[in-house]
């Protein structure tokens, strides 16, 4: 095994063909010989991936040797399904869980049984207290759907207070928002670790869609500079890699707890950004 200097976790959404299992089989044993503090597998909108969810979680925590932390969501259908999952986590030896509110799917006509992820925090510590380690999303640019900087701090300060033992960030690429956000958290007595989400950069095209719907900000010098590559892969590749690997190295030096890599079920640009890192 390989011993990683960087405290790294890895992101991976249930697969949902027999060709995006192989592509997932393949990364995660690429990516644990990385020996990452835990795996985590995204939940569907809606409870839609539900059961893929169940299946890659119990495949990974029984192959990769690796701790996995399965998402849960308010967009869940009942307060019953919510709590058998976690008795089946539980039973499977789960102990760190990552709560969201999730993404409201078309159509829907809103959240499912609880309104806000801190609501589904304290379900989890009443329903199952001090089984799971709690860790929650938030955002350093702002949620999409927040009307303002103090409304997004508002809510994720009741995450905190709600139990959450950790947090986990939305992807970035400038590193201020982020020690902002951590001054923020400092001034108002927020302790708990806060760990930055990264995405690593490889398809333009890709990158702009996603950033659209999670309100993630592309600075324009990068945006610019990938744009002019055009379909030239391995210029962007290169490029993404120089950005994202010089983010990091600044949010380590910073104090960033660790990394958490949205792999997208993919594993070289993940293996070329942890070389790059402890190089």
């Amino acid at each position: 095994m390989v011993k990683t200097k960087t405290p790294i976790s890895f992101e991976f959404f249930p697969p949902r063909s027999a060709e995006q299992k192989l592509i997932l089989n393949s990364t995660w044993q690429k990516l644990s010989r990385l020996e990452p503090r835990y795996l985590s597998v995204t939940f569907g909108a809606g409870g839609s991936s539900l059961d893929a969810t169940l299946q890659t979680v119990s495949d990974l925590l029984k192959k990769s040797g690796v701790p996995v932390a399965p998402h849960i969501s308010c967009m869940a259908n009942s307060r019953e399904l919510l709590y058998r999952l976690l008795e089946t986590y539980q039973a499977a030896g789960v102990s760190r869980i990552v709560v969201l509110r999730g993404d409201r799917p078309a159509g829907s006509g809103g959240p499912g049984p609880f309104q806000y992820a801190s609501d589904l925090v304290k379900f989890v510590h009443a329903s199952f207290p001090g089984t799971f380690y709690v860790e929650v999303a938030c955002y350093p640019e702002f949620h999409p759907e927040s009307p303002s900087p103090e409304s997004e701090f508002h809510y994720f300060r009741e995450k905190v207070d709600a139990g959450a033992d950790g947090a986990t960030t939305q992807y970035f690429y400038n590193t201020d928002c982020y020690f902002r956000f951590l001054e923020d958290c400092h001034r108002h007595g927020i302790s708990i670790p806060i760990t930055p989400g990264v995405m690593p950069i490889t398809n333009f095209a890709s990158l702009a869609r996603f950033s659209k719907l999670c309100g993630a900000e592309i600075p324009r010098w990068i945006r610019m500079r990938l744009e002019a590559f055009g379909d030239d892969g391995a210029s962007i590749r290169d490029f993404g890699l120089d950005v994202v690997a010089v983010l990091c190295e600044r949010l380590l030096a910073g104090g960033a707890p660790g990394l958490h890599i949205y792999t997208l079920n993919r594993a070289n640009a993940t293996l070329r950004l942890w070389q790059r890192l402890n190089s």
